[in-house]
């Protein structure tokens, strides 16, 4: 849950299956980073971006392939495009999860921080 913040912008265009593959792979990365950087602010490029930049073999392919299809084959559209759904993905995500808390700011991109509550029901 986001406290204070339960808007998001849809991401659409793909199957129910895709979008649950793509949310799962999300919250794993999410839980990764407030395991090992607790307390440290974090945002989709954080998960998604430099050396992970790579999605082939995850579920988040699918965005970018999507959006290269979209663009007829402009990988510059499809990168910038592709991120911008992850990101709202990862906002969904957060507002979902039952299970932590998190906080968000908004400077350049959008920024979240787990504020160390856990519900372990």
């Amino acid at each position: 849950m986001i406290i204070n913040d339960s808007s998001y912008k849809n991401v659409g265009g793909f199957t129910d299956d895709d979008t649950r593959e793509m949310r799962a792979f999300l919250l794993g990365a999410v839980h990764v980073w407030c395991r090992d950087r607790h307390g440290e602010w974090f945002a989709a490029r954080d998960l998604l971006g430099g050396a992970n930049f790579f999605w082939q073999g995850t579920p988040l392919i699918s965005l970018y392939d999507h959006y290269l299809a979209e663009s007829d084959g402009d990988g510059d559209y499809a990168v910038q495009q592709a991120g911008r759904a992850a990101g709202h993905l990862l906002k969904r995500v957060l507002i979902d999860d039952t299970k932590r808390r998190y906080e968000t700011r908004q400077g350049y991109t959008r920024e979240y921080r787990w504020v160390g509550e856990e519900n372990l029901d």
